[in-house]
């Protein structure tokens, strides 16, 4: 769903409202994570600096997994995808060898497992932008689909980490998907590190002090 969700086969959404927040403790969010064998040292080290990216400017701590039994797997697998909130047990991130090494993808897929989904999926968002319908690829509306989302009292953010671009699922070139309302020269996604708003929902979603 969306396009990089994996359907858990339970209603996530929000996710918040469902039970799959992972838990804190001491005013830290403690994740465990194992990161597959099949990458390589330097295809390591770049999930490994997105995650301390995320640490740095939130109360989530990620730590080694050892006999925790929900944990978040990293994995090359058939493209990037993750599924939104903690679902328990061994949860999986597909990050695949080629195509989604890079820190603004580990970071969107990461923030989906903390339980948040695309911003342009947002309930309010049909006051910021327009999805141009005619213009996708047949079958691809089901990714456009409105979520009932807690924004946490924040902006809608064009330049989230979360946000897809304007040619999202185009059918053609230079066919727009998602055109913003007012102004539609406005820059759509294409992020590549995580936005003030991204950072700012995350700690208040776990109640980070920051």
């Amino acid at each position: 769903m969306g396009g990089d969700i994996a359907f858990s086969g339970r209603n996530a959404n929000p996710c918040a409202l469902k039970g799959c927040m992972w838990p804190k403790t001491y005013g830290s969010v403690f994740i465990p994570i194992s990161i597959s064998q099949s990458y390589d040292w330097n295809e390591r080290l770049i999930i490994i600096k997105a995650l301390r990216s995320i640490m740095k400017n939130t109360c989530i701590r990620f730590f080694w997994r050892r006999k925790e039994q929900d944990f978040l797997h990293f994995f090359s697998g058939n493209g990037c995808w993750s599924y939104v909130g903690r679902q328990g047990g061994m949860q999986y991130i597909s990050l695949k060898k080629v195509g989604c090494l890079y820190t603004g993808i580990v970071q969107h897929e990461v923030l989906h497992a903390l339980g948040f989904n695309h911003e342009q999926s947002r309930s309010d968002r049909d006051h910021y932008i327009t999805i141009i319908r005619r213009n996708l690829l047949q079958g691809m509306f089901r990714n456009f689909r409105k979520v009932n989302t807690n924004n946490l009292g924040t902006p809608y953010d064009y330049q989230s980490i979360l946000h897809y671009g304007r040619f999202a699922f185009s059918k053609g070139q230079n066919l727009p998907t998602i055109v913003a309302k007012g102004n539609p020269n406005i820059k759509i996604g294409g992020a590549t590190v995580m936005s003030n708003n991204d950072i700012k929902r995350v700690n208040r979603l776990y109640g980070c002090r920051r």
